[in-house]
């Protein structure tokens, strides 16, 4: 028991042993020197009686025992020494002082020979044999004064704590996405999958421009569907980039389809295919122009999506609204395309008031706006229209009014009887313009796709966040039932949330039931560390007082992996988390690993690689011809409709005339 007392005794014992060994060799240096000791007149008759003595033991029976029984005696002292510890002390500075004062020790015995010739020689030798001695007993008290159980400095970072097992199964279905990985457990790489064994669950794949989303990631999943049949829908902001491999994917495994699918492209810079996004036979009710007009005009003014109810953002919608609807009305859907609604937008409020009314179903919408009208409310009036036709006048482009009002094909691309695979392309520099156009292509196509009985499909996003599609959760969670795989491509969640405001951002982030994760800070690295979860990882802490270290170890759950570890990703390194489904469980879902892409393989492919065909010969007269007919097909209707109404007497009533 270490009691007070107790180390006491013991460090008298101590005390004695070593004070023993000093004494071993001071008779010695007595003995083996003694002609030197006689020269300074240090010898009597009581000494010498004592040496001999001493001589009859054995002691002196041959030079090296006497100073080997000495050592003995100090390294037994030693064994139980307890200095003051020293966490900066290593152990071969101990060995270094041990080592020399060893050889120093022994080796001063060269000068034995002449030790009884003269006092210098027996100074020398009992001054190196001593100075041998004192090195032994600093190297010595330098080993009991190491800490042995150090922390490990050599894991700063406390990365080996942090690992942890991970799925190393390939799981794979008609539908997974599988990607090969390898991560560290402890101190040793291990190969793994992250396998989205179900994709209908939604993939949501984040991370800050380079860190690899869509060369690690995205062309996996667009590459992997393909070759598994699906029909397909990528949005892909920076043209042709994605497009190319859609394209040569397709090309490859093309022969995979039952019914085999088409390759259509919008691109509004170099002119593809041409696709009407209102296409009248897509459109059932009252409602689906609603929708349209909403997406449309979110997409064109942002800051209208966190506003959404207000009375100045909520007319004009409803103005849009019926707008689209009288044009899907008038002749069966003759001339209802978007560039034909900018077109009649922009008539005179008269001509438009009097057309609009004539159908009982917008009636309703468009009433407040003629009673202002006619009121003479014009700044209100202006307050709810003006910012509809002024938003839409931007759209007025010859080239986006030849690819909105073509009809190449339609949305739907799970169709099982004419499958499709459809690139959408965004140009950087247009974002705006573009990007809520396409909002409009994808709403539409979303209302197709996600219906029972259809083939399944795979919705791909690019930079999600450029375009803007109205109660994308709903999808992500209705969709499953139906086949539809979404991936989200966004660079951080505050992006997503200036973007679509923070309701909406935090369903869409709560939802998706797979996330891969490349280097993100902030809130969004705080948020999926909560997500991941935590793991038991141990603890040490050492105290270390004058006599003894002590050691104290624990485990606690902790982090499996903390914020600053997803904000100190490598282009390459994601973190995440799969989901699984009844017939697949996976234990394993959290995963921080390094996806592992052929490189060499990856840019032989894509030298290969062909260019997209041009679809049709264009030169800018035919686009302009087909700008300025959209203008007179509009014109024509107004004439057509006004010279009806007023020369039936039955409707001459519906007639809008402001009296000036």
């Amino acid at each position: 028991m270490q009691t007070g007392e107790n180390e006491q005794a013991l460090r008298k014992i101590l005390d004695m042993t070593r004070l023993m060994s000093i004494m071993v060799l001071m008779l010695h240096f007595y003995y083996y020197c003694y002609g030197a000791f006689r020269f300074w007149e240090l010898t009597g008759a009581f000494g010498d009686k004592i040496l001999d003595s001493v001589y009859k033991t054995g002691l002196f029976a041959s030079f090296h025992i006497s100073k080997f029984i000495s050592l003995g005696l100090l390294v037994i002292s030693l064994l139980g020494a307890k200095g003051k510890k020293d966490e900066k002390l290593q152990v071969k500075t101990a060995l270094y002082y041990t080592g020399a004062g060893l050889a120093v020790y022994f080796l001063s015995g060269l000068l034995r020979p002449y030790g009884g010739a003269g006092p210098v020689y027996a100074v020398l030798y009992m001054g190196a044999a001593l100075l041998g001695f004192l090195l032994v007993l600093s190297g010595g008290t330098l080993l009991s004064r190491i800490i042995k159980n150090r922390l490990a400095a050599a894991d700063i970072f406390n990365t080996e704590n942090e690992t942890f097992p991970q799925e190393e199964r390939l799981l794979e279905n008609e539908y997974s996405i599988n990607l090969p990985a390898r991560y560290f457990l402890k101190d040793k790489i291990r190969n793994s999958w992250i396998n989205i064994i179900n994709p209908f669950r939604g993939l949501l794949v984040l991370g800050t421009p380079g860190s690899g989303k869509s060369y690690f990631v995205i062309r996996h999943v667009i590459t992997q569907h393909i070759a598994k049949g699906f029909s397909m829908f990528v949005y892909d902001f920076k043209y042709d980039d994605l497009s190319k491999i859609v394209y040569n994917t397709f090309e490859k495994y093309k022969h995979v389809y039952t019914v085999m699918p088409k390759c259509y492209f919008i691109n509004f810079d170099s002119i593809m295919h041409r696709c009407n996004p209102l296409d009248p036979q897509s459109m059932d009710d009252i409602t689906d122009a609603s929708e349209s007009a909403r997406t449309i005009l979110m997409g064109l003014n942002r800051e209208w999506i966190k506003k959404q109810g207000d009375f100045f953002v909520e007319s004009p919608i409803n103005f849009l609204s019926a707008v689209i609807w009288y044009l899907r009305r008038y002749n069966d859907g003759e001339f209802c395309t978007l560039p034909h609604v900018i077109e009649l937008m922009q008539a005179d409020y008269d001509s438009l008031f009097t057309l609009l009314r004539t159908d009982k179903e917008i009636d309703v919408l468009i009433n407040p706006f003629i009673t202002a009208y006619l009121n003479d409310a014009m700044e209100q009036l202006e307050g709810q229209i003006a910012s509809a036709k002024v938003a839409m006048a931007r759209l007025s482009s010859p080239q986006l009014y030849y690819v909105l009002s073509g009809n190449d094909f339609t949305l739907d691309i799970n169709n099982p009887l004419e499958p499709k695979i459809v690139c959408m392309g965004n140009n950087p520099q247009k974002i705006q313009i573009y990007g809520a156009v396409l909002s409009l292509y994808v709403n539409r196509l979303v209302k197709l796709v996600n219906k029972k009985g259809k083939l399944k499909s795979s919705l791909v996003f690019d930079e999600f966040p450029t375009i803007y599609l109205n109660n994308m959760d709903s999808l992500i969670a209705t969709a499953r039932s139906n086949k539809v795989s979404t991936c989200l491509g966004v660079q951080d969640f505050s992006q997503l949330r200036k973007d679509y405001g923070r309701e909406q951002a935090d369903v869409i982030m709560n939802i998706t039931g797979n996330i891969i994760s490349g280097q993100v800070t902030g809130d969004t690295a705080k948020q999926l560390s909560e997500r991941f979860g935590k793991i038991m990882q141990d603890r040490e802490s050492v105290s270390i007082s004058s006599s003894d270290t002590s050691i104290s170890r624990s485990r606690q759950l902790e982090a499996a992996v903390p914020p600053s570890k997803i904000s100190s990703l490598s282009s390459g390194e994601f973190v995440g988390m799969t989901a699984d489904d009844p017939q697949c469980r996976i234990k394993l879902k959290t995963f921080h690993s390094e996806i592992l892409n052929d490189h060499d393989a990856m840019r032989k492919e894509e030298e290969s690689y062909q260019e997209i065909p041009p679809v049709r010969k264009l030169d800018n007269t035919m686009i302009q011809q087909n700008y300025m007919q959209i203008k007179r097909d509009v014109q024509e209707i107004i004439y057509t409709e006004m010279d009806r109404l007023l020369n039936d007497p039955a409707l001459q009533h519906l007639v809008v005339f402001k009296k000036k």
